[in-house]
């Protein structure tokens, strides 16, 4: 069963961990919502839009059109106070800079804004641009492991994002030199991808199975490619479910042992309360040392 031990870094949009830098000078403590657990992790807060010397408060900016054309050449950033493309670009590889140097590979970021954003720039009822942000497009193509920060509010959308981080981060020190040892990397997530996309899944399964000694290197990088890229996307709950009880099954038949809180996946239950059995399985499977394939990766700092 492979274990995470050292402390993972994680960077977040500083204005989500309490800092008031956002533009209009407020500021919120989301790391709450997780409790205790955020110091199983160490935290490295950035806002592009201070980095690119802004000040607090600021007039609020939009982009036009999107993060990616700003990049590219074509979009440009704007507020009030003028046209601030250049600063804020600055701002942006000041921020990864920073990430990088730390160690960074995931980052939970604002949705909503113009810099940090992914999914969506815009602010209720306000029009600001297009996404990606400028600072998300930058995490994107540098291959970062995102969350929206209101997934730290959900418990089961939390140790939905916290599992396939974990496994994004395992993957991602492999270094399969051997047909085998790529097949063995796949044994540990293929529950976890069969969950995600099981047509995608299986095609990978039947690729591997089928490996010929000439195929390795190349399907070797396609796969760590294609499986990271894969455990960026979000899970529902009708599939965790089906997985979880999948899962259970397997660890019943390997301890003999019966969980008398893991419910059906028909049975109905809140989202908080199937987080909480999720969270339980995980723990039984790693006490007796069975692999739990909807969440592969142990983390022990």
């Amino acid at each position: 069963m492979p274990v995470i031990r050292q402390k993972i870094a994680i960077g977040i949009s500083g204005c989500c961990m309490g800092a008031k830098v956002r533009y209009n000078g407020k500021g919120w403590d989301m790391l709450k919502f997780i409790g205790r657990e955020k110091g199983d992790y160490l935290w490295h807060p950035v806002c592009p839009e201070c980095l690119a010397g802004l000040p607090v408060p600021r007039n609020p900016i939009r982009i036009h059109p999107d993060g990616r054309q700003v990049w590219e050449g074509g979009g440009r950033v704007l507020s009030r106070s003028g046209d601030l493309t250049r600063d804020l670009k600055e701002g942006c590889r000041i921020s990864l800079e920073v990430l990088r140097k730390a160690g960074v590979g995931v980052f939970v970021f604002m949705e909503g804004s113009p810099s940090c954003g992914i999914h969506r720039t815009t602010l209720k009822g306000n029009r600001r641009g297009n996404p990606p942000g400028v600072f998300g497009h930058l995490l994107e193509e540098e291959g970062f492991f995102t969350i929206p920060v209101a997934v730290l509010q959900s418990p089961i959308l939390w140790w939905d994002a916290r599992r396939r981080m974990l496994a994004f981060l395992w993957l991602s020190e492999q270094e399969a030199a051997t047909p085998r040892e790529l097949y063995g990397i796949w044994h540990v997530l293929k529950f976890l991808c069969q969950e995600l996309d099981n047509p995608l899944a299986r095609e990978w399964g039947k690729r591997l199975s089928a490996m010929k000694p000439g195929d390795f290197p190349g399907l070797g990088e396609a796969f760590k490619r294609e499986v990271l890229a894969l455990l960026r996307t979000p899970s529902t709950l009708p599939r965790i479910k089906q997985s979880m009880w999948k899962n259970y099954i397997h660890y019943r038949r390997k301890t003999g042992k019966d969980l008398a809180q893991i419910k059906m996946p028909t049975d109905l239950r809140s989202a908080t309360a199937l987080a909480g059995e999720l969270l339980l399985l995980e723990r039984e499977s790693a006490v007796g040392e069975v692999l739990f394939g909807t969440s592969p990766i142990v983390y022990r700092p």
